[in-house]
C-alpha cells in the first residue's frame, strides 16, 4: 500500500516543483503563448474583416460590372437603332434620287418623242404639200393644154379674188 499512497515529502516536492514550473511558465511561457494566441486571434479577425471587405468589394465590382454591361447594351442598342435609321434614310434618299432620275429620263424621252413626232409630222406635211403641188401641177398642165381653158381659169380666179 505504500506504493499506492504517496508520502508527504513526495507530495511537498511535487507541489514545490509544480509551483516552480507554474511560476516559470507564467514568467516565460504564458505571456508569449497568450501573445501568440492574441496575435493569431487578431490575424484571424483581420482576415475575416479582409474577407468581408473583399466580398463587399466583389459585390460592388459585380454591381459595377452589371451597370457597365447595361450601359454597353444601351449604347449598342442606340448604335444599332442609329445605324438602322441611317440605313433607312440612305435607302429612302437613294429611292428618291432614282425616282427623280427615272422621272427626268421619262420626261426627256417624252420630249424627244414629241420632237421626233413633230419633225415627222412636219416632214409629212412638206411631202404632202410637195406631192399636192406636183399633182396639181400635173392636173393643171393636162387641163390647161389649150389656150381657151387657160383664159377661163384665169377669169374664174380673178372673180374669186376679193379686193379689200
Amino acid at each position: 500500500m505504500d506504493l499506492i499512497t504517496p508520502g508527504i515529502g513526495l507530495v511537498f516536492w511535487m507541489f514545490l516543483t509544480f509551483l516552480t514550473v507554474l511560476f516559470l511558465l507564467k514568467k516565460f511561457a504564458w505571456k508569449p503563448i497568450l501573445n501568440s494566441l492574441k496575435e493569431r486571434e487578431d490575424s484571424i479577425e483581420n482576415a475575416l474583416k479582409a474577407a468581408d471587405d473583399a466580398r463587399a468589394q466583389m459585390e460592388q465590382l459585380q454591381s459595377d460590372n452589371e451597370k457597365i454591361l447595361a450601359k454597353a447594351r444601351e449604347e449598342r442598342d442606340s448604335l444599332l437603332k442609329e445605324a438602322r435609321e441611317t440605313q433607312e434614310l440612305i435607302i429612302s434618299e437613294s429611292k428618291a434620287k432614282a425616282k427623280e432620275e427615272a422621272d427626268k429620263l421619262i420626261k426627256a424621252a417624252q420630249i424627244s418623242i414629241e420632237n421626233e413626232k413633230n419633225a415627222a409630222v412636219e416632214s409629212m406635211k412638206i411631202q404632202i404639200v410637195s406631192l399636192s403641188v406636183e399633182i396639181a401641177e400635173k392636173i393643171l398642165r393636162k387641163q390647161l393644154e389649150d389656150a381657151k381653158a387657160q383664159n377661163e381659169l384665169i377669169s374664174e380666179l380673178v372673180k374669186d379674188i376679193k379686193l379689200n
